[in-house]
């Protein structure tokens, strides 16, 4: 399975990335060997995901969602919330 992932940062900011291994991935970036970009901003928090059979479809969406503006991820997360 691979996943597509959005998680807040200690800064409030957002992080997007994808994955095989969801739960191994967001403890390798509380420890912070993840992306340079979460390494200061930690602990993180995983706050959206999205799963896909193939990672083509999950970089595709990827993609996508980092395109978004901060808001639009915002209402991304709320929307899958509720």
């Amino acid at each position: 399975m691979n996943y597509v992932y959005i998680l807040r940062c200690k800064d409030g900011s957002l992080y997007t990335g994808w994955t095989t291994n969801l739960n191994k991935r967001i403890e390798t970036h509380n420890k912070g060997l993840g992306a340079k970009y979460t390494r200061g901003r930690i602990p993180v928090e995983l706050v959206y995901f999205e799963s896909f059979d193939n990672k083509s479809e999950a970089l595709k969406r990827e993609i996508k969602i980092k395109k978004l503006t901060k808001q639009e991820k915002l209402k991304l997360i709320l929307k899958k919330e509720n």
